[in-house]
């Protein structure tokens, strides 16, 4: 994308023959977002917005009116099954291409020129699980909690106020919002009043109103799967995040947040599982009082001694580290490949795997998440398997 410059936004627009009032505005509008972020490009309008994207206007004014059809494609995949052995399902909706389009662009352009809370420590670069495991390295006290249904929860307005805070004028700003929201399906967690547009606050645009489910004008999501929803999350969530730190810090924690999983830890010795189940309540606190609800079940409280793990890690030395259980696991695979009477084909068949390309890949991902964490243990695992003959 080329540099925006005042100057030559001016001389082009007057060699355009457009009207001086018209082209002093835009300036005043462009100076506003340089003035939060000078490496932030101007967008003036949706059309704008189509040129600087390379989408028909027509399109996009579509998908911010929410017309029909649906731009996602929708599909499931199997999630880990719960304590009772329930299977479980999540939900992802992928843009289509030229929603997609869009998308990136508004990633590569706005969002990965921000910066999320210091607390923050996923989606965004130099950030890695090793890093954002690391503060919490041979700690005492372990605390961990967990977002519900964490890009659903965050709604269309606060989306908004993300684009209105980095100095986008408003209706711009709620049409990258409709552009990186959808508009999801009737919840018990939609059907709340934080859901339907207030109409004495918030003024109505009548063209881009929506009306479902029957009880008034409704707000879409952050949908798991477009490629703005983790870095608006996380931009989203930094009022939370403000709150939060500063409750950890009272206490004498360290904080962070990867997505929807939350750690504190501390080293006191004055600390229990009383000021611990106290740091719960005020957490629990602040997520209502922006729409989010925990996952009581995956809270957890490590005491001293206990095994502590953080993002898959465990913590409890110097530094990160691989778990048994994923070392164990990729051994036996490693068994299974190499082993004359199995082998790539029959030990797929065994692990449940749709194709040996899937389990091939299910493989080359275990031994990328391993070389983040251990390159040299990575590099032993390469080895062994060289040996593999994986067939056509």
């Amino acid at each position: 994308m080329t540099t925006w410059h005042p100057q030559h936004f001016r001389s082009a627009a007057i060699a355009a023959g457009r009207d001086p009032s018209t082209i002093r505005n835009a300036l005043a509008v462009a100076e506003n977002i340089r003035r939060h972020n000078p490496t932030l490009p101007p967008i003036f309008s949706l059309k704008h917005m189509a040129e600087l994207t390379g989408n028909d206007y027509g399109a996009l004014r579509s998908i911010v009116k929410r017309d029909e059809p649906d731009p996602y494609r929708i599909f499931t995949i199997r999630k880990r099954p719960s304590f009772n052995g329930e299977h479980r399902f999540r939900l992802i909706t992928v843009p289509r291409p030229a929603l997609l389009r869009t998308q990136k662009w508004i990633c590569q352009q706005i969002l990965a020129k921000t910066t999320p809370h210091g607390s923050s420590v996923a989606f965004s670069k130099g950030n890695t699980l090793f890093n954002a495991a690391r503060p919490h390295c041979e700690s005492r006290w372990l605390i961990k909690m967990d977002v519900r249904n964490f890009f659903e929860s965050i709604n269309e307005i606060a989306v908004y106020r993300v684009f209105r805070s980095l100095g986008y004028q408003p209706l711009v700003s709620f049409e990258l919002a409709r552009v990186c929201t959808r508009l999801g399906g009737p919840t018990p967690l939609r059907s709340t009043p934080r859901w339907h547009y207030d109409a004495k606050n918030w003024p109505s645009i009548s063209a881009y109103q929506v009306y479902r489910y029957g009880y008034g004008p409704h707000m879409g999501h952050l949908p798991q799967g477009a490629p703005t929803s983790p870095m608006l999350a996380n931009l989203a969530m930094r009022g939370f995040d403000d709150a939060v730190d500063e409750i950890a810090a009272r206490h004498g924690l360290r904080y962070t947040r990867y997505a929807d999983d939350l750690t504190f830890s501390t080293n006191s010795d004055d600390f229990d599982r009383g000021k611990a189940g106290h740091l719960i309540g005020l957490v629990y606190n602040e997520m209502g009082k922006v729409g989010l609800s925990p996952n009581i079940t995956k809270t957890r409280v490590a005491s001293p001694g206990a095994r502590k793990v953080v993002l898959g890690l465990l913590v409890d030395g110097t530094k990160p580290k691989l778990p048994r259980d994923f070392k164990q696991n990729l051994r036996r695979h490693i068994f299974c490949l190499t082993h004359e009477g199995l082998g790539p084909v029959r030990h797929a068949e065994e692990r449940g795997f749709s194709s040996v390309l899937g389990l091939r890949r299910h493989i080359q991902g275990l031994l990328a998440f391993a070389n983040q964490i251990e390159p040299e243990y990575a590099a032993s695992c390469r080895q062994q398997l060289q040996v593999v003959v994986w067939p056509l």
